[in-house]
């Protein structure tokens, strides 16, 4: 099924409604981390009780409980949404960049959650031809 387009979706609406399926690669990543022992995300908080997004890698996602990827992938795609001020949701474009993701994060197990995404959504960019301002 088609996304609803209407008069205010823009290129950069297509691509941030895309994050909310996005964010499911942490589903994926867990899941297929059976040979390691699953790792709960408290283990990475902060004397404050926090955990910093920022710094968490590829390997921490996939490690992690599914029910904890799931929360860590409802944040990401809030805070995505967030930054562009959007509340678009294209289920379908999603899966394409949630794939996307997963074979990043697993070729690259090293590298931080954002940049797997950071390298996506510019290559999904360069695909539509959209220039960051």
């Amino acid at each position: 099924m088609a996304p609803v387009r209407t008069p205010y979706t823009s290129k950069v609406e297509i691509i941030m409604s895309r994050i909310l399926a996005a964010m499911a690669v942490s589903v994926v990543c867990a899941a297929s981390s059976a040979a390691t022992a699953q790792v709960p995300l408290t283990s990475y908080v902060d004397a404050n009780g926090f955990i910093d997004v920022q710094a968490l890698t590829c390997a921490q996602l996939a490690g992690t409980f599914q029910e904890d990827a799931d929360a860590l992938s409802a944040w990401y795609s809030g805070w995505y949404n967030g930054l562009a001020k959007k509340h678009f949701l294209d289920l379908k474009k999603g899966k394409v960049v949630e794939h996307e993701v997963i074979v990043y994060c697993k070729a690259n197990p090293s590298k931080k959650i954002i940049e797997a995404l950071a390298v996506v959504f510019k290559d999904e960019r360069a695909k539509l031809g959209i220039q960051m301002k």
